[in-house]
């Protein structure tokens, strides 16, 4: 069975943000028995405590925390990762991938109280898990007076690159052109790899453009990151992000590193079993829940979403 093109694109879309696991979830350790608890680790299996992280986590330029989305624990540690730092004489600033450039200046204006949470949540275009999930980072950096990075490209462009390719750009006047990276690499790379392998449905042209759409999200977030820091040299930026965006030092973490090679960068990574082994750091919490067990049921969820994408226009 082959899904519709709009299905094929929003589902691969999904799937490289979400990277939500497909079988059932493995035991965790004693230390993580609900939904709220985590426990940090070091890439070799070692426990850590956020009140004695390592020197490579208070010296890194650019800490990427990945996420699977809606979870309690994995949204917990972040703010509490946050906290910790800002604890700390070195300036911090908060990057997220649930905010896209373009709405930069209305997060300015809530951070400067110039505007109230519900216009900003409305103006912002924020998550529907918005107030659950992510309220407590905003409102942490709002009080503790630290930037936040408006890091994504919109959401309408990257759709529409999923469906025309990166053909679609030269299509953006100056001012859409700006809110997404200049510099976008759709060349083979262990990335690559890993997205198309995740792809089981659809041709060989319609994943080419759906990868494209994923990696102007990567591309967009890292060249988000690069400038505030040429910016602001001094400062270390905590960026979350769905975990398929930057686990084993992929993704947003290898487009870091492309556009400036000199920034120490870390990896968070959620996962439910802990490995003595590791290119990342790791975040253990509990796997989530299966989202489907009947291909009927997951093949409903992709024609509903396929449907209520299909109005969207691209120029």
């Amino acid at each position: 069975m082959r899904f519709s093109t709009l299905g094929l694109i929003f589902a691969g879309l999904l799937t490289g943000c979400a990277s939500t696991p497909s079988s059932l979830p493995s035991v965790a350790s004693s230390e993580v028995a609900s939904f709220y608890d985590y426990q940090l680790y070091t890439p070799s299996g070692k426990p850590l405590s956020l009140n004695s992280l390592t020197p490579e986590l208070k010296q890194a330029d650019v800490i990427l925390i990945g996420e699977w989305h809606t979870h309690a624990g994995i949204h917990r540690f972040q703010t509490d990762m946050l906290k910790q730092l800002a604890s700390d004489a070195r300036p911090v600033a908060l990057s997220m991938e649930q905010i896209t450039r373009n709405k930069q200046s209305v997060v300015d204006a809530y951070l400067n109280d110039k505007i109230g949470e519900q216009y900003f949540i409305k103006q912002s275009n924020a998550w529907p898990n918005y107030e659950s999930d992510y309220r407590p980072l905003v409102e942490f950096a709002k009080q503790a007076n630290i930037p936040v990075i408006a890091s994504n490209a919109p959401k309408e462009i990257v759709r529409c690159i999923g469906r025309q390719g990166t053909a679609y750009i030269e299509k953006l006047n100056a001012e859409e052109r700006r809110f997404i990276a200049e510099d976008i690499n759709t060349g083979e790379s262990p990335y690559k790899e890993k997205f198309m392998a995740s792809m089981h449905h659809g041709k060989p042209e319609q994943t080419e453009r759906q990868y494209a759409a994923q990696v102007t999200w990567d591309e967009t977030m890292a060249d988000s990151i690069v400038t505030f820091l040429s910016m602001n040299p001094d400062t270390q930026v905590v960026h979350i992000a769905g975990k398929f965006h930057t686990e084993n030092g992929l993704g947003t973490a290898a487009s870091i590193l492309n556009r400036n090679p000199n920034l120490n960068v870390v990896v968070i990574t959620p996962t439910p079993d802990v490995s003595t082994s590791s290119s990342d750091y790791q975040l253990n919490v509990l796997a989530p829940p299966v989202r489907y067990v009947q291909d009927d049921h997951r093949m409903a969820a992709y024609k509903d979403l396929a449907q209520r994408n299909h109005d969207l226009q691209c120029k």
